[in-house]
């Protein structure tokens, strides 16, 4: 995995064997980092934690509760499925209930409005994570939700196979800066030890989003209004709330440790100082070729970008959930209902996986490993069982969704492998466009020649999670081998000594030293980096 570390500081020394470079080169920490802060006691650690959680927690879970990622069913095409169903039963309207019938649309372009939205958000991918790293990280994600707000309104105003498509292009587009996103902020602010257990937090909100709009999905059918149909109704509602969240994510949601509102300027430093231990920095605003270049040659980022690929094909199965349901024997009405357990399971497994990675020998990536054992074993009964036995596969159906469980321990794994700033974000965006190629190739899967028992498609599904667990211990066995590795080594003491030239207000200029955690290295670069299992 070691590649030869390469810098893009100058060699230029001065008296004394201190290396000076300049400010753009290193992290914004270390204009904000005071070695006169002293080491934080834990309890002043425990505080500040606390005051971050406070003001950042509620804004990140609220906005992954109406923002949520591709399989989740704010989408139009769930809405559609479950609509439909529900009508066919309850109202006897599936004509002019449903998005499909309401926009004329063929079952072709039904499932190019699915495929469309991921791959404008493969495309932008990329771009959004250089927008994330030149733009200041709270504002642009705001700019982003409010024009999603837009979008997801304008669903209610479609009347054509035309207009679907371009709304669903835009809601890819933007969806591409929101869990990037996060994954920075939750880097900046939090150490290794406590970002796995903060991605769980606001992942596990998809499991809110799936009662609630399951919910509401269930009310809105009942509504009596002629020339708005309930999907429209579901738009508007979600549209108006994500509006809404937008515009308290423009004011309150921070940027970065080091000019965040609700830190004084002593905690700012302090939360700089509490982040240290991570070897990562906070971030910077320069992009570098030399760190872009090292991804690229990085295997682990490969392994990573080929996990994320294949563990988001079984991710179409949240998209057939009430077909899968519903094909088990189970009513249509009472399909929407049962499609509430859904997130209950996922709240309850996201939060034993997040749990389990606390325990010293277990970690990451045994926890991941372990959730996908049951993920397996569901998936295998669904297959096997037999058709009369329909509450034992609706059990082994609720099962497998500890498939969903190692990717949010994997984000925040992810985020606490790397370390260099353009590594950290072309990282991200390598691992997303893989997220955005399994989301788009695994509903291609659900062919209707499959139905009702769609056995190819679990057999696929039983396959990437086997996969999956594979590519994880491959992952784990490099990052340890290479921590033994780096062990036995003799320090490397070339980024000891380095020092910015900062000015002062009266104009007079001071030499500060740089602390190595925060010179934007990577982690190939700096050796003192330890990769956490």
């Amino acid at each position: 995995m070691s590649t030869t570390p390469s810098s893009d500081y100058s060699d230029e020394k001065r008296k004394g064997g201190l290396t000076q470079v300049q400010v753009h080169d290193v992290d914004v920490a270390a204009q904000v980092a005071d070695d006169s802060v002293k080491e934080l006691t834990p309890e002043e650690a425990l505080r500040l934690r606390r005051k971050i959680d406070l003001h950042l927690m509620p804004l990140m879970c609220i906005l992954y509760l109406w923002v949520p990622p591709l399989p989740i069913s704010t989408r139009s095409s769930d809405i559609a499925r479950r609509m439909t169903f529900a009508d066919k039963t309850t109202l006897g309207q599936s004509a002019v209930l449903g998005i499909i019938p309401s926009n004329n649309l063929t079952q072709n372009q039904f499932n190019w409005l699915g495929t469309i939205f991921s791959l404008s958000f493969l495309v932008f991918e990329y771009p959004q994570n250089l927008a994330l790293q030149y733009f200041p990280v709270g504002k642009w994600m705001s700019i982003n939700i409010f024009i999603w707000a837009v979008a997801l309104l304008c669903h209610a105003a479609c009347t054509s196979f035309g207009g679907l498509f371009a709304v669903r292009f835009i809601l890819g587009v933007c969806e591409g800066a929101i869990t990037p996103g996060f994954m920075i902020v939750t880097s900046m602010f939090y150490t290794r030890e406590e970002q796995t257990r903060r991605t769980g937090y606001w992942f596990l909100m998809n499991g809110f989003a799936i009662i609630f709009l399951g919910f509401v999905s269930f009310g809105v059918l009942h509504t009596k209004t002629p020339n708005f149909k309930p999907w429209q109704w579901l738009m508007i509602i979600t549209g108006t709330i994500t509006l809404a969240v937008s515009v308290i994510f423009w004011f309150f949601f921070p940027d970065s440790p080091t000019t965040a509102w609700f830190l004084t300027p002593e905690e700012r430093a302090q939360a700089i100082q509490r982040i240290k231990v991570n070897q990562a920095g906070v971030e910077n605003k320069r992009w570098k070729k030399g760190q872009f270049t090292e991804t690229l040659k990085d295997p682990k980022v490969w392994i990573m970008a080929l996990f994320a690929a294949v563990a988001n094909i079984p991710n179409s199965l949240v998209n057939q959930r009430q077909i899968i349901v519903n094909q088990f024997g189970f009513a249509p009405i009472h399909t929407t209902l049962l499609g509430c357990v859904d997130g209950v399971v996922e709240i309850l497994t996201i939060f034993l996986g997040v749990s389990l990675t606390r325990v010293s020998w277990i970690g990451r990536g045994y926890a991941a490993i372990l959730m996908f054992v049951p993920a397996l074993l569901g998936s295998i009964l669904v297959n096997t069982l037999q058709d009369s036995n329909r509450v034992g596969l609706l059990f082994s159906y609720w099962v497998s969704i500890f498939f969903v469980v190692p990717f949010p321990i994997f984000l925040g794994w992810a985020s606490s492998i790397t370390s260099g700033h353009t590594k950290r974000t072309t990282t991200n965006a390598l691992i997303l466009i893989g997220y955005a190629l399994g989301n788009a190739a695994g509903p291609f899967m659900w062919e209707k020649r499959y139905q009702p028992r769609n056995h190819v498609p679990w057999i696929v599904i039983s396959c990437c999670i086997f996969t999956c667990a594979v590519l994880i211990f491959i992952l784990r066995t490099m990052l340890a081998r290479e921590n033994k590795k780096r062990d036995k080594e003799t320090r490397d003491e070339t980024y000891d000594d380095v020092y910015i030239q900062k000015e002062k207000e009266d104009g007079t200029k001071v030499e500060q030293r740089v602390d190595k955690a925060f010179l934007d290295l990577t982690d190939i670069q700096n050796r003192d980096f330890r990769y956490i299992l």
